[in-house]
């Protein structure tokens, strides 16, 4: 046997458990990102092409940012057979941190880039400025939810209702 391999195998079992929480936390964001990207895309493509005014779409955004962010955590906590008030209040609780600084952070950065929320759906700034803002939102939401992790909060509370 590999000695080289065996160290490396037991350095990493004696690592401490809290090690696992950062993939959990890219995971929960993830599914975070998710949820809000439909909303987020859907609310700005909708406001824009109806011509509402920027806070306007970004409120119909940040609504179906959650809307679709709860969704997504509901419908399989429902699945597994939790009761409709237990399940939204496990939704709530699982989501509500996470897809606020997402929501924050994603709209600030449309509206500071010039021109984004003015833009046309055909046009380069608003996708790109975009697709910028669900990046960056993604990055610093993975912290927020690994805090939340370690904590048995977050998406720690709907573990035990997946199968």
């Amino acid at each position: 046997m590999d000695h080289s391999t065996h160290a490396q195998h037991t350095t990493h079992d004696s690592a401490p458990a809290d090690r696992g929480l950062w993939p959990q936390a890219v995971s929960a964001t993830l599914h975070c990102l998710t949820g809000c990207a439909i909303g987020e895309v859907l609310g700005l493509v909708i406001g824009t092409a109806l011509g509402l005014s920027t806070m306007a779409t970004i409120a119909l955004a940040v609504a179906l940012a959650f809307f679709f962010g709860y969704a997504l955590t509901l419908t399989p906590v429902l699945r597994a057979g939790v009761p409709l008030a237990t399940a939204l209040g496990v939704t709530f609780a699982a989501d509500t941190i996470s897809i606020t600084v997402m929501e924050v952070v994603d709209n600030a950065i449309m509206l500071v880039v010039p021109g984004a929320m003015e833009a046309g759906l055909d046009s380069w700034v608003f996708w790109g400025a975009l697709a910028v803002a669900l990046a960056v939102a993604f990055v610093l939401t993975v912290p927020v939810n690994r805090w939340l992790l370690a904590r048995g909060k977050g998406h720690a509370v709907v573990h035990q209702y997946h199968h």
